[in-house]
């Protein structure tokens, strides 16, 4: 099966998914007009029903030479795109395809006076083509409403008043004025007041999401109740979107390993079964006593007419295309179809816990100061933590004002531990407690035992005290670890956090194995380990430290909401709205498309296999292979878009 040739009026990266391409403007990833485009192909229906009525019906038969005449026309009409390709392909040397083996069984068709079975063959392979076209486009609809939620030019405030220019124009700092029922075209904070927007190109769900002042604005969403101003943080190409929108196309030239499978099963079936027609036709001659050509050719017409390998070639791609769709509509971007295959593979998923399980969003639960008043402690924790974009610093910095005040200098993070750096011409360190151990800091054993989170100060070498964080397990958490062990996965959490705040949250959840205290580096050992006992892992998690471990696993699975650019770059997969239910949801979309592609070749090699014995022993014909051929690839196209209607949430 060909499948490289280039097509006319392709322009979509998106077209790339469809591995059944023809060279002759006929690609199954094109966009297909109406009745009004396939006049002929109708035209020639239209006669083979006159002929076929004509004569079954009213025992009506034309003369051999006015019946070749009118059968001809209609073969031309509806074949002469086929005989084209047929004939560039055989040019260059490449006579093992699908046009060649049509072109061939048609003609032969003509040759032995079967005139209405020659058409009959061509016109209902180019039915079945023109419904595959029609199956394909509605596969891509999903993905394509998702790249055409981008608008292409914005209205920017500037000095001389509004003005609309195109969106990659536009500088970050720049104000642009969004009004209602319009899309977000850049990211940005918000300058209005506040504005509510629906969210579904990036997260899956219409709900209306209300965002206040300084809050983040996504490419994407569109403004619904009142015209909004957003500063621009992002250049046009740099936005989340963007982002998205290049992941989803990446994703329809990542093949799985079924698609690659099958595209090498072609290319080595076409061929088979050409010389295993020709032999059906031949060998006879030699075998039985009364041989009758015009028998043994038509039996062998009839193989090559069955052996067509369209429907696996169309339907196997088509179902993998539905699964990425079926994702993008959940709010799950798999990066490739290859990553549905692995999704149905995993044994464990291992979570990280803060952004993934919790939601991230911290704040200042409670201050204890030791050497310093507790205004003080929160002041001089802040001016360090200013520096970081963690959610733990960021709560600190809340708590004590906001992020514009103080802030300490020469500051490192340390991986895993915490901040250092002088303020005021001391010498600060906040983090947790393996960052004083770490710089030989006492503190008082009884902060071991305290459950939340906490942020350990010391100034100067000395212990100064600690501010307690409180995190918010996500509402569809614990749902979720109920689901995915209900699906027989295992759940294990891995966090940088102490162990009795990870114990405390794999309580809540139901979890039983968590592990706390880790470094980015303990992640990655856990997770090694859990593969090393022959475990298929996928690791979710959010933070630019988890990006090791995401590369690591079998499957990687980045919050993208939440997550840092380092890991949804290191991802597999990336779930938009940072909802932990959508895990279990991915390996449903996974399952169910493995599910409908495996269905989709039992049934077509059963039937072909049935009919080409049929064939083999002369108890099919023409009429009966070509229903076989065009019906199987529409029962396989049929099947593979029932993706799309798939729920995750059952």
């Amino acid at each position: 099966m060909e499948q490289n040739e280039s097509t006319v009026g392709r322009t979509a990266p998106i077209a790339k998914v469809i591995g059944h391409q023809h060279d002759d403007g006929h690609d199954h990833g094109a966009e297909v007009p109406g009745w009004k485009a396939h006049w002929d192909l109708l035209l020639a229906l239209f006669i083979l029903a006159v002929l076929l009525t004509l004569e079954y019906g009213f025992d009506i038969q034309l003369p051999q030479v006015a019946s070749l005449i009118v059968n001809a026309i209609a073969y031309l009409l509806a074949g002469r795109g086929v005989l084209k390709l047929a004939w560039r392909k055989a040019s260059r040397g490449d006579i093992f395809n699908e046009f060649v083996l049509m072109s061939v069984a048609t003609i032969g068709a003509f040759a032995i006076n079967e005139f209405e079975e020659g058409v009959a063959v061509m016109v209902f392979y180019q039915i079945g083509e023109w419904f595959q076209d029609a199956a394909v486009n509605r596969a891509k609809r999903s993905i394509k409403a998702l790249l055409d939620v981008r608008p292409d030019t914005v209205i920017v405030a500037r000095q001389e008043g509004d003005v609309e220019v195109p969106g990659a124009d536009v500088g970050v700092g720049e104000t642009i004025v969004v009004r209602p029922g319009e899309k977000v075209a850049l990211d940005g904070d918000l300058q209005t007041e506040s504005g509510s927007f629906n969210t579904a190109a990036l997260t899956g769900e219409s709900k209306p999401d209300t965002k206040y002042r300084g809050d983040q604005v996504l490419a994407g969403m569109i403004n619904l109740n009142t015209p909004v101003q957003i500063k621009v943080t992002a250049r046009f190409a740099d936005s989340k979107l963007s982002r998205i929108l290049d992941m989803v196309q990446d994703a329809t030239a990542r093949k799985s390993q079924t698609q690659l499978f099958i595209s090498r099963f072609a290319k080595v079936y076409t061929p088979i079964v050409f010389f295993l027609a020709l032999a059906l036709c031949l060998v006879p001659y030699f075998v039985v006593d009364e041989y009758d050509f015009y028998t043994w050719f038509y039996r062998a017409l009839v193989f090559l007419v069955v052996s067509c390998p369209c429907g696996l070639v169309v339907s196997i791609p088509l179902a993998y295309f539905g699964g990425i769709g079926l994702g993008s509509r959940n709010g799950i971007l798999f990066k490739g179809g290859n990553y549905l295959d692995v999704m149905t593979k995993i044994d464990v998923v291992v979570m990280d816990k803060t952004g993934t399980l919790t939601k991230g969003v911290f704040k200042v639960h409670q201050v204890v100061p030791v050497s310093l008043s507790a205004g003080e402690l929160v002041r001089v924790a802040a001016a360090l933590e200013r520096n970081s974009t963690h959610p733990v610093a960021l709560a600190i910095v809340a708590h004590a004002g906001g992020a514009a005040g103080e802030k300490a200098e020469q500051v490192e993070e340390i991986a895993g531990h915490g901040l250092r750096g002088v303020f005021e011409g001391k010498q600060l360190l906040a983090g947790n407690l393996k960052l004083l151990r770490k710089f030989s800091v006492g503190y008082p054993t009884e902060v071991e035992m305290v459950a939340d989170t906490l942020v350990a100060v010391a100034v100067n070498g000395q212990y100064a005290g600690y501010i307690t964080i409180a995190d918010e397990v996500k509402e569809d958490a614990h749902a979720a670890i109920k689901e995915l062990q209900r699906l027989g996965i295992g759940t294990v959490m891995l966090s940088g956090d102490k162990q009795a705040v990870v114990d405390k949250v794999a309580y809540e959840l139901g979890i039983t194995q968590a592990d706390g205290d880790l470094l980015p580096e303990g992640k990655v050992e856990k997770v090694q380990e859990l593969k090393d006992a022959g475990k298929r892992v996928a690791f979710v998690g959010d933070g630019v430290n988890d990006a090791p471990v995401v590369a690591l696993a079998d499957a990687g699975i980045a919050m993208g909401g939440l997550g840092s650019d380092a890991t949804v770059e290191a991802a597999d997969i990336v779930i938009q709205n940072d909802q932990p239910s959508k895990i279990p949801a991915a390996i449903k979309a996974g399952r169910i498309t493995k599910r409908i592609v495996w269905q989709n070749i039992g049934i077509a090699m059963l039937v072909k296999v049935a009919v080409l014995t049929l064939a083999t022993g002369g108890a099919a014909n023409l009429w009966e292979a070509v229903i076989a051929d065009v019906g199987v690839a529409l029962l396989a196209i049929l099947n593979a878009v029932r993706i799309q209607r798939s729920d995750l949430e059952a």
